[in-house]
């Protein structure tokens, strides 16, 4: 069994997780990675001026099944891809139906579980249950019941979810704060807002209601973001920690590909890495810079045949993350599409003003080219119920990028000053997988004191983007949020900043792979 190395949280982001012990099952059949649930940040009031109450059921919260795959036959793994998606459905479906039932549930304690949690569990043991006929079928092992546990989901409530003031995770103060509820009809940013409810049709928006009966979760949308899950940068102290030292055999060289802004508004909500052949399988959208037609029914042909945005032609790699909305009451093109306003990703989307793609490399060693149709998944789209173990998520701004960054808030800027998001890619490899059944274990992260990677695995250029936005900035006042900004992801998980996550899959001509390798190994900087 390959141990997953997770990459190493700094203080900008503490761990609220529970751990329980790491299962085996089935010499050739599964294997399971630790399973980590946690309730961390915050569901106080958002720009909507909406507050749940503390015992207000917030999200639903489902074990994450493809985290815990880490070695299924590659002749399931098709069709496990199709049952996974079928699995963030049902999750999608049951949230928007928790949203929009607020009133049900304060008139009935047993509500939830009876409407919507225990059909949810009916739905979730029949996928799985396909899920273990489908590797069974072709010669893997699956200890049944263990499949099975995962099938029931819990909720949780506003201070399951740490609403309120108190100290944030990223050295600075949490400004959050218990807000009393909004009932009857309100003017916001969102348009009119009523009382109890919890859908959104288009700038109308139904949420809030009296303190303590049914209010929605904050946002345009009712999902998030909140008033806790920002904070001024000015007032966050420092946190970001120096780099390993270069040793001997360090490879210091760069190589930033151009393949500009997605300024051409190349979107889709697929995810061919996580469910190929599921139109929608992400939930939310997508910005694609590079190869220009990737979506769920792109093959490695299709790829390597494609056109990319990239001013080096032979770079026809896929680079695509979660686009940024602001939440000001606007709508943009999909406000009734799938993906979009219909599962709680509302408001106008943000083209970045910059996007710089750097290969860099190694303090420890010389960097291995990377595979062609290598697949990495850096960061979690569902921190916000598998906790924080493979968060990778980091906002600044732009002037405080080398002393502060958050992973459980968005930053605040100062005027003058843009919001920044970074990514740095797992830059280790197997050697032997361009792929796995959780997309995690055939790549891991270096060691972070010395930069070293481990277990056999292979040093390769590390991808790493950043993702400049002129935002004005949000305005937090008397616990509430308004102009706020927010990445797009799954409704259930409230639009928390730490979701924030990045996709790849590397397609060179030309002998890119071996020209990007070289120029690392041997210290230059090359374009």
């Amino acid at each position: 069994m390959v141990r997953n190395t997770r990459k190493r949280r700094t203080p900008l982001a503490t761990k609220a997780i529970a751990a329980s012990a790491a299962l085996a099952l089935g010499g050739g059949g599964l294997i399971w990675a630790n399973f980590y649930a946690s309730a961390h940040e915050s569901n106080n009031s958002g720009q909507n001026q909406t507050k749940a109450a503390a015992g207000q059921v917030a999200t639903i919260a489902c074990p994450d099944v493809q985290q815990k795959l880490t070695n299924v036959p590659d002749r399931a793994r098709q069709g496990l891809a199709t049952e996974l998606a079928n699995l963030d459905k049902q999750i999608t479906e049951a949230y928007a139906r928790l949203a929009s039932t607020r009133q049900a549930q304060t008139q009935d304690a047993s509500f939830v579980q009876n409407a919507i949690v225990g059909p949810l569990k009916e739905k979730r043991s029949a996928t799985l249950d396909r899920i273990r006929i489908d590797i069974q079928r072709v010669g893997g092992q699956v200890d049944a019941s263990g499949l099975g546990a995962l099938a029931a989901c819990t909720t949780q409530s506003a201070n399951q979810t740490n609403a309120g003031g108190g100290q944030n995770n990223n050295g600075g103060q949490n400004n959050g704060g218990q807000q009393q509820g909004n009932g009857g009809q309100q003017q916001g940013n969102g348009g009119q807002q009523q009382g109890n409810g919890g859908q959104n049709n288009g700038g109308q928006q139904q949420g809030g209601g009296q303190a303590g009966a049914g209010q929605n979760i904050g946002g345009q949308a009712g999902n998030g973001p909140v008033a806790a899950d920002f904070v001024d940068i000015t007032k966050v102290a420092a946190n970001v920690q120096g780099k390993p030292r270069n040793g001997g055999q360090a490879s210091t060289g760069t190589f930033t590909t151009s393949c500009g802004v997605n300024a051409n508004k190349n979107h889709n909500t697929d995810n061919v890495i996580v469910a190929p052949g599921v139109t929608n399988g992400a939930h939310h959208l997508h910005d694609y810079v590079g190869n220009q037609k990737v979506d769920a029914f792109a093959t490695n042909d299709s790829l390597i045949a494609d056109q990319t945005s990239c001013q080096n032609q032979g770079d026809l790699s896929a680079y695509y993350w979660p686009v940024v909305r602001i939440q000001d009451g606007s709508q943009d093109f999909d406000q009734n599409a799938d993906g979009g306003g219909k599962e709680g990703n509302v408001g106008k989307i943000l083209t970045p003003v910059q996007a710089q793609i750097k290969y860099v490399g190694n303090p420890q060693s010389k960097v291995t080219a990377m595979p062609q149709f290598l697949r990495i998944i850096t960061g979690d789209a569902k921190t916000t119920t598998n906790g924080l173990a493979n968060a990778n998520a980091h906002w600044s701004c732009t002037g405080f990028e080398n002393k502060v960054q958050l992973t459980e808030q968005y930053p605040i800027c100062p005027q003058g000053s843009n919001v920044v998001r970074t990514f740095a890619f797992q830059s280790c490899w197997d050697g032997k997988n361009i792929d796995s059944a959780n997309h995690r274990t055939h790549v891991a992260f270096a060691d972070p004191a010395s930069g070293a990677c481990g277990n056999g695995f292979k040093a390769i250029p590390q991808l790493t983007m950043r993702l400049v936005y002129k935002i004005n900035p949000p305005a937090l006042q008397n616990g509430q949020v308004k102009n706020a900004y927010a990445v797009d992801g799954f409704p259930e998980q409230l639009h928390k900043s730490a979701t924030d996550h990045d996709d790849f899959i590397a397609v060179f001509k030309n002998n890119l792979a071996n020209t990007i390798a070289n120029c690392v190994n041997n210290g230059k900087q090359c374009r």
